[in-house]
């Protein structure tokens, strides 16, 4: 499923070429993705223009000078098609301006798309119970020691916690427990504050590099321009079981409700 990176190149890769525009036409080739698309959803959009883009979590942001923010998530397959050639039978949402065509092509419909009154975006119900953008002035060591103050659970458990903060996925929690040196299956109570920093600067590195990087390309997952993203090569432990650690141990893999978790027992405590 396309994590924070790739949503945040998403938002990056269709700046400059919605920010400005007004919306001529839109097109939906289907009623659904995930869920219905918005009633009324081509009639608030056509003449509006487009005023800003943004993220948050792993949610995209477009908003119009109607008032309007249409707030799309990517699901596991989907991605925006900048002037494709020819639209095909996954693109389900077309957006047309001045000088641009865009479509939202999602050929497992795990995505979807809603149109908020951009006023009530902060209270939109998915966005309510987030926790801060990783990347923000909110995060940081403190925020972790508070949240993870007394708990029990397994530090990655708590990093996949939206509410602890917003949309970290599971690659990249890996990847930041490596860095910093802790064990997924450390209970989060247990890091002591100058840990929690280490961690917290991991989180940050991880993700602004994925960032540089376009993405981990993860099945159909590419940016708008239709490359794909490279970060996948500079994995350090996920996806790589069985293979040697720097410090010359072996990565391991195990299974945590469903999903995987790749570590190296040796440098990871």
């Amino acid at each position: 499923m396309p994590e924070l990176p790739e949503v945040e190149t998403t938002v990056r890769g269709l700046e400059p070429v919605l920010e400005g525009e007004t919306i001529t036409r839109v097109t939906l080739h289907r009623g659904d993705l995930r869920r219905p698309f918005p009633v009324g959803l081509g009639q608030r959009l056509t003449g509006a223009t487009v005023t800003g883009l943004g993220r948050r979590a792993k949610y995209g942001l477009i908003e119009t000078d109607r008032g309007d923010t249409l707030i799309f998530h990517l699901g596991m397959s989907g991605r925006w098609r900048i002037d494709p050639g020819e639209i095909g039978k996954h693109d389900h949402l077309v957006l047309e301006t001045q000088h641009h065509r865009l479509a939202l092509n999602d050929p497992r419909r795990f995505g979807s798309v809603d149109l908020v009154p951009t006023a009530e975006v902060p209270a939109w119900a998915p966005f309510v119970a987030l926790g801060p953008e990783p990347l923000g002035p909110d995060f940081d060591a403190a925020h972790l020691a508070r949240v993870f103050k007394d708990r029990i659970a397994p530090v990655k458990a708590l990093l996949l916690d939206q509410r602890t903060v917003a949309g970290l996925g599971n690659i990249y929690v890996c990847e930041a427990l490596y860095i910093a040196g802790i064990a997924p299956m450390r209970e989060g109570g247990s890091i002591a504050k100058a840990r929690l920093a280490k961690l917290a600067a991991a989180i940050r590195a991880v993700l602004e590099g994925a960032i540089r990087a376009g993405g981990s390309t993860i099945r159909d997952y590419a940016r708008p321009d239709g490359e794909l993203g490279y970060f996948a090569k500079e994995w350090q432990v996920y996806g790589r079981e069985g293979e040697p650690c720097g410090c010359g141990g072996l990565v391991e893999r195990r299974v945590d409700s469903g999903r995987s978790t790749f570590w190296c027992p040796k440098c990871q405590s």
